[in-house]
């Protein structure tokens, strides 16, 4: 079936509909990653996006259920080179083709995602608009395409009651996790390492955490633009002012800054891949990283009596890491917890569980 790919700028790419037949609204980005694309549309950090692929041939491995980083996707819409049409890895339960269609996931394919991706990179990212209708107008689909906003994403993301996840092997320490768009990864890192994970609601009260005795906070990646979260951003206050540790990571480090009085700008095109170099300044070392986000904390708005820059982005030289005066308090914008992506900063976890006075 024929589908055509609409961009909030009038340029229309045309293909062939995978996935489920349809129309879909959403904004459109890139990730360079080569592999992890089931980890990539289950993120919940992707809600309201369709994702377009830079690496020219995907699901050439298939699907499975281990590899979900949430309970279903959360991308709208995927965008490829090529499909393969079925998964070769013995691990694969299905083609991607029929998980897309089983999620109400809309695709396209034969779409030439490199010059795609330079639009995106030269002009932003974009909204757009993937359809299968065989007439219509570009003019009247564009008022539709330009009228879209992404919103209410972390509500819809988050989940609704807390939940206990117990620690692998002998518990360390208690663990409460802000659920702002967790990925299932970031819990297991946690749990392999001694520690018993509360995962709370978003909108929990930073009262309730601190009444229940956790030895430390965490707060987790999410989608959407961080200073919507007004509410949520009084509670992290509240939990950045109390005695305990908290680790942040990507939302969760964005809304930290925004808390302490920090601001927030969108990055023209966003970084999402599994290759993007960070300097962590104390180690004087650079690792690569796993990374998912369109926004990022503006350095100039950091108070020095409040918080130093802990890591910086090789590319772009953007913060990428918080390391906070008072308390013990580290937040980080990229995904230590990878998945997919390298692991390489898996040492955070390690730095969070011995602020809690667990061993390393």
């Amino acid at each position: 079936m024929r589908a055509t790919l609409i961009l909030e700028n009038g340029v229309v790419f045309h293909g062939e509909s995978i996935g489920l037949p349809g129309e879909r609204v959403c904004e459109i980005v890139f990730n360079t990653s080569m592999t992890g694309y089931q980890e990539i549309l289950t993120d919940p950090s992707y809600a309201g996006q369709g994702i377009v692929m830079s690496y020219p041939l995907i699901g050439n491995y298939g699907v499975n259920h281990e590899d979900n980083e949430s309970l279903h996707p959360w991308a709208e819409a995927l965008i490829v080179r090529h499909l393969a049409a079925r998964g070769s890895n013995f691990r694969c339960e299905a083609p991607l083709d029929a998980y897309l269609k089983e999620h109400g996931i809309v695709g396209i394919q034969g779409v030439d995602t490199r010059a795609l991706t330079r639009i995106l990179r030269n002009q932003g990212t974009m909204n757009g608009m993937i359809t299968c209708a065989e007439n219509f107008s570009v003019q009247e689909k564009l008022e539709t395409i330009r009228a879209f906003r992404v919103s209410g994403t972390v509500e819809r993301a988050t989940c609704r009651q807390a939940e206990c996840y117990p620690a692998v092997g002998a518990q360390l320490r208690r663990v409460a996790l802000m659920d702002y768009g967790v990925k299932h990864n970031m819990i297991n890192c946690l749990r392999e390492r001694g520690c018993e994970v509360t995962v709370f609601p978003a909108h929990t009260s930073a009262q309730t955490v601190l009444e229940r005795g956790f030895d430390g906070v965490m707060l987790s990646n999410g989608p959407g633009d961080p200073a919507d979260n007004t509410e949520i951003i009084n509670e992290v206050l509240k939990l950045y002012r109390s005695e305990l540790p908290v680790f942040a990571v990507c939302l969760g480090h964005q809304l930290m800054a925004l808390a302490t009085g920090a601001q927030t700008e969108r990055l023209q095109y966003g970084h999402r891949g599994g290759n993007h170099p960070v300097r962590d300044i104390a180690e004087q070392r650079v690792f690569i990283t796993s990374q998912n986000h369109g926004y990022v904390v503006k350095g100039e708005t950091v108070d020095p009596s409040i918080a130093e820059i802990s890591h910086v982005n090789v590319n772009d030289g953007t913060v990428e890491g918080l390391r906070y005066l008072k308390g013990n308090v580290f937040t980080v914008q990229f995904h230590p917890e990878a998945s997919p992506g390298p692991r390489d900063t898996e040492y955070l976890f390690d730095r969070f569980v011995a602020m809690m006075g667990g061993e390393r």
